[in-house]
Formats: structure tokens, C-alpha cells, sequence
């Protein structure tokens, strides 16, 4: 049996994540990293109250086989650039930094369409550098999803985000070949899909969202 550690449970694709996990028999226990406690009372989730500014005083509970990253955060939701470079890029390389020094086999991280480290946007730059810092702790497991825009009931509805997604859904029997991957994509499959890549054998690190759905399939 197998412990899952879960970070960004609160999150589009990390609630559903949390509710994968919870169902699947191979997980005997889910170590949920959260600021606050949240209302869950299964017997195999543990739940770890996480200061996320000292992660390094939780390195003896970032112990399991398999650890997935769902963080991410939005301007709006973090103006401070300091604050927002600490949530999309320090924390994921931290935690992928200290599970690496804990012998972590798998680590499955959440990016971003079109990451790249050399991008001119902070988003999709933090995503690169995370994913090449990533790369360089040489997981003997480590699978990199890059969903395109998300669809899924949200906490908070972002009006432009929801514009994005409308137009996508309208253009997305338009968009084939190497456009396949910018189709929308529900946040539910992502997070099936995650499971998916660890416990199969396949040889590939990075999905983009078109691979993603293909997993589901």
C-alpha cells in the first residue's frame, strides 16, 4: 500500500486529486499539506497543518511514495510579486528539493500550457523553472502535466478566465493537429490523469493537455 502527499488540495484539480486518492484501494494514506484544516474526516487522510514560509520544519512529514503538487495562485489573488514568485516558484522547488532528500519516488507536478523557463510572462516562467529544477533533482519518477485552460466548478469565478474558456469551447472543433493542446480542459481529468501516470509504466515525463485527455481514454 502506498502513502500519497498531496499539496494544493484546496484548489481546481487538487480537491478532485484529494477525491481520487481517497477512492483508490492502492493509497493507504494521503498526507494533506494545508494552512488550515479542512472539514475531512477519512480515515486515511492526515492532515498536516503547514507553515509553507518554514517547509523545511516539516521535512520529516514529506515522507510517502508519491507526492503531487497542485499549487498555483493568481495575480489578483497574490498582487505582491514577491508573494506570488514565492507561491508559483519557491514553494514547488522547496517541497521538490526536500521529497528528493527524503527518497520520494514520484513526483507529479501541476504546470502550465506553454511552460518555459525563458518565457516572457511570470506565470508561464515559473512554471519552466520549476519544471527544469524538476528535472535536474532526477526523480526516478517524474511525471510534468500541462493542462490547458480548466474547466470546473471554482471557488471564486474569475470573469476573464471564464470569457477564455467560453471562446476556447466555441473554437475547440477548429483546433487540431499541434493546436489540440490549447482546447479546454476539466479539471477532473487532469487529476485522474496524475494517477494515472504513476501507476502505469509509461516511458514519458511531459503531458500536454491533449495527452492528458488521451490518458483518460
Amino acid at each position: 500500500m502506498r502513502t500519497a502527499l498531496l499539496f494544493g488540495s484546496s484548489g481546481l484539480v487538487g480537491g478532485h486529486l484529494l477525491n481520487q486518492l481517497i477512492k483508490d484501494t492502492n493509497y493507504s494514506k494521503i498526507k494533506l499539506f494545508v494552512r488550515s484544516a479542512p472539514e475531512i474526516t477519512d480515515s486515511k487522510v492526515e492532515i498536516i497543518k503547514t507553515d509553507f514560509n518554514n517547509l523545511e520544519n516539516h521535512k520529516e512529514d514529506i515522507i510517502g511514495d508519491d507526492c503531487f503538487i497542485c499549487i498555483g495562485t493568481t495575480k489578483k489573488n497574490s498582487p505582491n510579486k514577491d508573494e506570488y514568485r514565492r507561491i508559483e516558484l519557491d514553494v514547488p522547488k522547496e517541497i521538490a528539493q526536500i521529497a528528493k532528500s527524503n527518497l520520494v519516488n514520484s513526483f507529479i507536478f501541476v504546470s502550465a500550457l506553454y511552460a518555459n523557463s525563458k518565457g516572457l510572462g511570470d506565470y508561464v516562467r515559473f512554471k519552466g523553472l520549476v519544471e527544469e529544477e524538476l528535472k535536474r533533482l532526477n526523480f526516478p519518477k517524474l511525471r510534468i502535466m500541462r493542462p490547458s485552460f480548466l474547466m470546473g466548478d471554482r471557488k471564486k469565478n474569475r470573469a476573464s478566465e471564464k470569457i477564455g474558456i467560453f471562446a476556447f469551447k466555441l473554437l475547440s472543433p477548429l483546433l487540431l493537429g499541434p493546436l489540440k493542446k490549447i482546447k479546454p480542459i476539466h479539471s477532473e481529468t487532469v487529476a485522474k490523469a496524475m494517477i494515472a501516470v504513476v501507476q502505469n509504466d509509461i516511458q514519458q515525463n511531459i503531458f500536454e493537455s491533449n495527452e492528458i485527455v488521451e490518458l483518460n481514454k
